[in-house]
């Protein structure tokens, strides 16, 4: 029997939404749908379209509250820990230096990437689909976001682990199940229980945040002075070090795959209108790439904070956010300090991890719905990435910091230069579609432009990171990933002239269509559920409208519509003067 959902005013549009069953080629005997329903995966307001357009008529909330909700995931710690082991390891010079411009190229390519998901209702997984990397182009960056989320929900863990062992002398081995666990119930209810958690624990995180500062302020106010001298605890040579500016940057860029968890809120934005825009462009450019403004301020004054407990409790201890904070407060608090310290940890870890856990949900169901073709929901998925993380907390990846993350911003940054550089160099030059098409049945299996770009700037700089091409080499090997993703992303989708971006016309919505209602409901011929105009597919299989999760399930189809004759692929014009698109 087909589970059966309830429409409510949270879910008007594609409430049941298509499970593991494979797709017949006809109505089943009993006239139920081609596909079936597995109950987790049909329940939208707790799988919030995780593989598919989000329908306006889901995007519920104003711009301003999705702003706060996004916002709100980014009071993690571990930007604290970052700050002060740049810091302590390349002295202040270069490590300020680091921070600064790690966060002006974070901040440049969010901008792009958080506008095209505002705009489109998509993830980003959706958006690298569309964006030069084709339909199993995108399942790599899956999973080099997918690792994103479950390496910093462990460091984060570990954070919230350490803060629970001084506050109550629980052992950090048991603190790490702990955070692991109590996440789970919050972000199984999907972005409405997200958004009430950001919402409520914001005053105490926005406390907790300010006040050491404070204390600071009027008890050790020339400590500043002091930390701007600072030499850091490695050796580092006196004043700016290029080697050191380097590798810190190396560091700090490893946050830039943040974007990814800022657009799984972005896609619930509401339309743009002439009412709203001025609050809607605030709003994305807020919670998009705005989040590394606070970002960067929170490793400086992380690193401030580790380096004033420094002499009081020991490099080891000064790098982990709970010591800091509790002698930044002491003065004050006095015996205090520390629960209240301990709150303030816990509640920022909780904010940070169930959007860890819930991005990391996102993409590991992108990521196995192509390879599998199954989606039981992506409820289950959470298991696997706090697993993972788990996992990772137990083998203390804490004491590996640097080294993790320097390596792993190799290839993030290599994969969002490219998708910027498509969304802001290859769209305006015509040889990319002006809209971000997702679905399976209009693109190529891989698309050189993106995911070629990103393979090689990767691949070289990894060697690069591993010193194989020289000291210096070494140190701005992200650098070397940037610059070859943001040269060769554009050069190869100018001398394919955009072969790779479309597989065959989108007769539906395409960019030249004018379409009288983009809202309008379709009913899929597979799973029998209404769904909007851009989540739908035109299949010669069915001979009928099909939705994106249908399409991207059915294993026995033969991709027919872009084999069969007749569907040729779209070669992009290439204009003499660069257009700027329509969408």
């Amino acid at each position: 029997m087909t589970d059966t959902v309830t429409r409510d005013d949270a879910n008007p549009v594609g409430e049941a939404a298509p499970a593991d069953a494979p797709a017949a080629d006809g109505p089943t005997a009993d006239g139920a749908p081609q596909r079936s329903y597995a109950k987790l995966a049909a329940d939208e307001s707790r799988e919030d379209y995780s593989l598919r357009y989000a329908p306006h008529s889901f995007r519920r909330w104003s711009p301003t509250m999705v702003a706060s909700t996004a916002l709100g995931g980014i009071a993690y710690l571990a930007d604290f820990a970052i700050g002060a082991s740049i810091v302590f390891t390349y002295g202040f010079t270069s490590g300020f230096a680091s921070i600064l411009c790690a966060a002006t190229i974070i901040f440049v390519t969010g901008i792009p990437i958080a506008r095209a998901c505002a705009k489109y209702g998509l993830d980003m997984d959706l958006v690298t689909r569309g964006a030069g990397f084709g339909y199993f182009g995108s399942t790599l960056t899956s999973l080099i976001y997918a690792s994103f989320t479950f390496i910093f929900f462990a460091l984060e863990g570990s954070i919230m682990a350490q803060a629970m062992h001084q506050a109550v002398g629980l052992p950090v081995e048991i603190g790490y199940l702990v955070t692991t666990l109590i996440v789970i119930p919050i972000v199984f209810r999907g972005m409405g229980a997200l958004a009430k958690v950001q919402a409520w624990t914001q005053p105490i995180w926005l406390i907790g945040l300010v006040l050491p500062f404070l204390v600071l302020a009027f008890e050790a106010p020339d400590a500043w002075g002091a930390f701007g001298s600072f030499e850091g605890t490695e050796g580092a040579a006196p004043g700016f070090s290029w080697i050191g500016f380097g590798l810190g940057t190396g560091v700090a860029l490893s946050l830039i795959a943040q974007i990814g968890e800022q657009a799984d809120y972005l896609r619930f934005m509401p339309a743009k209108t002439e009412a709203n825009k001025r609050r809607w462009n605030l709003a994305v450019l807020a919670a998009g790439p705005g989040w590394v403004i606070i970002g960067a301020a929170k490793q400086l004054g992380g690193a401030f904070l580790a380096f004033v407990a420094l002499e009081a409790v020991g490099k080891t201890h000064a790098l982990e956010p709970i010591a800091p904070q509790i002698e930044a407060l002491r003065p004050w608090l006095g015996s205090f300090a520390l629960p209240a310290a301990a709150i303030f940890v816990i509640v920022s870890q909780i904010k940070i991890n169930v959007t860890n856990a819930y991005s990391g949900s996102l993409s590991w169901s992108n990521f196995f719905s192509r390879l599998t073709h199954r989606h039981p929901g992506r409820v289950w998925y959470i298991f696997l990435n706090l697993a993972i993380a788990l996992t990772l907390m137990e083998m203390n990846m804490f004491a590996a910091l640097n080294k993790l993350l320097g390596f792993y911003s190799n290839v993030g940054i290599a994969w969002i230069v490219a998708v910027a550089a498509d969304l802001v160099i290859n769209k305006r030059a015509g040889w990319s579609p002006p809209y971000i098409e997702f679905k399976r049945a209009y693109l190529y299996t891989v698309n050189p432009a993106g995911f070629g770009s990103m393979v090689i700037a990767s691949t070289v700089s990894i060697l690069a990171f591993f010193g194989l091409f020289g000291r210096y080499a070494e140190a701005f090997s992200t650098f070397i990933a940037a610059g070859l993703a943001l040269l060769l992303c554009p050069l190869i989708a100018w001398a394919t002239r955009g072969r790779y971006y479309l597989a065959r016309p989108n007769p539906v919505n395409g960019p030249h269509v004018e379409v009288p209602d983009i809202t309008a409901t379709h009913t899929c011929a597979v799973c029998e559920t209404a769904y909007e105009l851009p989540d739908i597919a035109d299949c010669p299989v069915q001979s009928g409208p099909i939705c994106s999760l249908c399409c991207s399930l059915d294993a026995e189809c033969g991709d027919v519509c872009r084999t069969s004759p007749g569907n040729e692929p779209v070669l992009m014009p290439v204009p003499t003067v660069p257009t700027v698109p329509s969408a």
